[in-house]
């Protein structure tokens, strides 16, 4: 597919138009959740990973699987279980007839992949995503495999069934751009979403947008011009949340162990003009950076033990942060 426009700013038009047409396609199955969509979209085309956290029965699979039909991508889901191996979700070689090995890729090879409930199972196995996430390839064998492009990890997680569980890395979890937290919905949505889901309701997505659209809008998105004072307010936002440094703030210094580390920098950057551009501008702000930074910090700061014993929460230090 020969992608063409005669500058980024006609680029730009054409990605709000197509954002405008994916949010209005993925309406139709997914009702309410607006803020969630929109952060999932934004870590596409940002290249980035997305973990979904929220209880059993807001439709996270669903989303997933919606989002992918809009997107016309390869899409797989990977079950995560306590018995799985590295092997299953990334391939194995095996003894062909002609006494060769050959390698059968796995479920990873793929456009999309939804890594279902990924804290059951064992680190060993988590470990097998992190190479796959960061550098879009895998290695089996000695042997290096590229995963292609667009390449995303969308995964989900249980906040409340602990037993069983394996508590996610902090690099791993540092990886996906954004952790989004999903909540009930309102009345009216999920009076909707019942209707909806107790009838013959069954609608037609369409395909919005390819894979090598969804390339070429990502290279536009590194493109997109920053100013300086947004710029430095993003680097300055991730480094007032480490501990013990020059621009700590005294909560971070009271209830933190851990801030985020510079790859948040990187996404508060990226997501902001990604937000900038869903909103019709040709370059970001500082209300850009805000927007987007509770998704991307959340995950990336550790409680200590008296922020623990005194019940203060991530969300808190975020919000204290911004």
């Amino acid at each position: 597919m020969d992608i063409k426009f005669n500058s980024d700013v006609e680029a730009v038009d054409s990605l709000v138009g197509t954002y405008k047409d994916l949010r209005k396609e993925i309406g139709k199955v997914i009702i309410g959740q607006d803020d969630i969509v929109k952060d999932v979209l934004i870590s596409i085309f940002g290249q980035g990973h997305c973990l979904l956290v929220g209880v059993p029965g807001l439709a996270k699979t669903l989303l997933v699987n919606t989002i992918a039909q809009t997107l016309g991508l390869t899409y797989n889901r990977i079950q995560f279980t306590p018995d799985l191996m590295p092997s299953d979700i990334i391939g194995t070689e095996i003894l062909d007839e002609t006494r060769k090995f050959r390698f059968i890729k796995g479920p990873l090879f793929a456009n999309i992949i939804l890594a279902d409930e990924i804290n059951r199972t064992p680190p060993k196995t988590q470990s097998a995503l992190l190479e796959a996430m960061q550098e879009r390839t895998v290695t089996a064998a000695g042997t290096r495999y590229d995963l292609g492009k667009p390449f995303f990890v969308l995964a989900t997680q249980n906040p409340i069934e602990q037993e069983g569980t394996y508590p996610l890395p902090e690099a791993q979890l540092d990886r996906f751009m954004f952790n989004v937290w999903l909540d009930y919905p309102k009345f009216e949505e999920e009076i909707q979403v019942v209707k909806n889901t107790t009838s013959n309701y069954k609608p037609e997505l369409k395909v919005i947008i390819h894979g090598e659209e969804i390339v070429y809008f990502q290279d536009l998105v590194r493109r997109i011009p920053i100013a300086d004072n947004v710029l430095n307010y993003a680097v300055t936002l991730a480094q007032k949340s480490r501990p013990n440094t020059a621009l700590a703030t005294e909560m971070v210094n009271t209830y933190l162990s851990w801030g985020a580390g510079p790859r948040a920098s990187q996404y508060l950057v990226i997501g902001a003009k990604v937000n900038a551009i869903f909103n019709g501008k040709y370059s970001p702000d500082i209300e850009d950076v805000q927007a987007v930074a509770a998704g991307i910090l959340r995950h990336r700061i550790v409680l200590n033990y008296k922020a623990e014993a005194e019940r203060v929460s991530v969300e808190s230090i975020v919000k204290s942060l911004i």
